[in-house]
């Protein structure tokens, strides 16, 4: 949250944003081409059958609007799939529903990731808009540590991002091997597009890392810059 325009936000927030862009970029551009290249099922119906093989019966199938907005929700057993990826049959269809059967499969398991992401869901969502007011609040009354409480519960967010990354890692390592053991992918090619788009994926968690850690440092850096003034 910034109020006035500081050109060292750039120094901080530039690199990591043409990250988010590229992967962005990468991400559509991966998943279109693979989209317009067939396969056997579609993402619902392999969706099924990847469940089935995997024994999980208790997993709900809904269908959800937008684009690229599907997800697994674990505290309903409920995996969702946008129009594109549950009504289209093609490799890059399959590589979505997979990897949200992953998810699934990471809540069969127990898996900590998974566990550790949903227990910080409650703390970030309140810190994410706090954490930017009390730092605001505490930078207006030169108060530096109100200004670093601020930064604590922005940190938060940062935490979160950090988690989420092995968590969506390991979820497409084992749509990957869903796709493999299920022969849905039946050529290389297949499975290399299949690859493409998760790899893709991956990249934009990466790249939401890398900008929740360049507004903490931003914010550190101002805290610690208000600090030494006091001094």
């Amino acid at each position: 949250m910034l109020f006035w325009w500081d050109p060292l936000y750039l120094v901080f927030a530039l690199p990591a944003l043409v990250l988010g862009l590229y992967a962005q970029a990468k991400v559509q551009a991966a998943y279109s081409r693979w989209l317009r290249v067939p396969a056997r099922l579609t993402g619902l119906e392999a969706a099924r059958r990847l469940l089935q093989a995997a024994g999980l019966y208790e997993v709900r199938l809904e269908g959800t609007p937008g684009h690229l907005t599907d997800h697994y929700d674990p505290t309903t057993k409920t995996l969702r799939l946008s129009p594109g990826v549950a009504g289209v049959a093609s490799v890059a269809s399959l590589a979505v529903a997979a990897h949200e059967i992953g998810h699934a499969l990471q809540d069969a398991e127990g898996y900590w990731g998974l566990r550790a992401r949903a227990a910080l869901v409650p703390a970030v969502n309140f810190g994410s808009w706090l954490g930017p007011v009390l730092f605001l609040v505490g930078f207006l009354l030169r108060s530096p540590e109100l200004v670093w409480v601020g930064v604590l519960f922005f940190a938060g967010a940062a935490v979160f991002a950090l988690v989420t990354l092995p968590v969506e890692l390991d979820a497409s390592r084992r749509a990957l091997r869903l796709l493999e053991g299920s022969g849905l992918l039946g050529t290389v090619e297949e499975r290399a597009g299949a690859r493409e788009v998760l790899r893709a994926a991956a990249l934009t968690y990466v790249a939401a890392l890398a900008q929740a850690l360049s507004t903490l440092a931003y914010y550190a850096f101002l805290a610690m810059g208000m600090r030494r003034s006091e001094e």
